[in-house]
Order: structure tokens, then C-alpha cells, then sequence
């Protein structure tokens, strides 16, 4: 690796997420490269077994992707990022695929965001990005960060 040109920020709206990506765009500017900001609806094809659902999946799915686009602006907020994408799939494969196609230089992402019974059921999503990524994978631990808008506030 020679630059870091370009850097995959995944996300999951959570306050986490909120750490992470303020310590992707400090990074970004350092090495003054482009972010991407990407957001993956879990898909529940492999869960259809288990209801089924009142409207068709597809629609579902639709629905899940247009809220999402809507909630990627809102979490944005005055931030500049130059690219937003939100997928479908596995969460993990999805960020995995989105790396190779893109050829980003670097993922920078959270040690955990899912806690409790949703880890168990959907697994480390940062451990399956750092073991199939192309690229090298920063991982930050987001309970060890303050972020600069909560610290910038405290000083005032």
C-alpha cells in the first residue's frame, strides 16, 4: 500500500458509529483522502423460515433500504463525506464485496457494535471484515473514545 486514497467507513447509526466516524474523518484529512460511508441492511433471506412476514420481502427490503438512505443523511448531519452507499446482505460479506469492488485503501470500523443476543445471532461483523478484507482494517474501540463535538462542548 503505498497511499491511503481511500478509506470505507462502516456504519450502524448507533452512537458508536458516531465515534468511529468522526475518528475516520481525522484520518481522512490527515492523509487527505476521500471517505466512504457505507451502511448494510441485514437481509432476512435466511431467516424467512422463521415467519412469515405481512408484506413481501422485496418490499420489505425496499422500504428497510429508502429508511436507511434517509437516516444515513440525518446521522451525516453538517459532516462532509463525499460518498454514502447502503447495501443489502450479510453484513460482514457485504463490506467485505463492497472493499474489493471499490479498491479502497483502507476500512476503518468499530471493535463491536452489536451487544447481547444480536452479537450471538450475527457474529462479529469486525472479525469477518478484518479476516477477508483486501485492504488493511483500522479497528477502534468506540468505549475508549471521546468524540470531538462532546469534548469541544466540554471545553466551552
Amino acid at each position: 500500500m503505498d497511499e491511503i486514497k481511500r478509506i470505507l467507513v462502516p456504519v450502524d447509526f448507533s452512537e458508536n458509529s458516531d465515534k468511529i466516524l468522526d475518528s475516520a474523518v481525522f484520518i481522512a484529512d490527515k492523509f487527505g483522502a476521500e471517505l466512504e460511508v457505507v451502511f448494510v441492511v441485514q437481509s432476512f433471506d435466511d431467516y424467512s423460515g422463521f415467519f412469515v412476514p405481512h408484506m413481501p420481502m422485496a418490499q420489505f427490503e425496499g422500504e428497510m433500504v429508502a429508511a436507511a438512505e434517509k437516516k444515513m443523511t440525518e446521522f451525516l448531519g453538517s459532516r462532509r463525506v463525499k460518498t454514502t452507499t447502503v447495501l443489502i446482505g450479510d453484513v460482514g460479506e457485504q463490506i467485505v464485496g463492497h472493499a474489493k469492488e471499490t479498491g479502497v485503501d483502507l476500512i476503518v470500523m468499530g471493535t463491536h457494535g452489536y451487544k447481547g443476543l444480536e452479537r450471538v445471532m450475527f457474529g462479529s461483523v469486525a472479525n469477518k471484515v478484518v479476516k477477508s478484507a483486501p485492504c488493511p482494517v483500522m479497528t477502534i474501540n468506540p468505549d475508549e473514545l471521546v468524540t470531538t463535538r462532546k469534548a469541544s462542548n466540554a471545553t466551552q
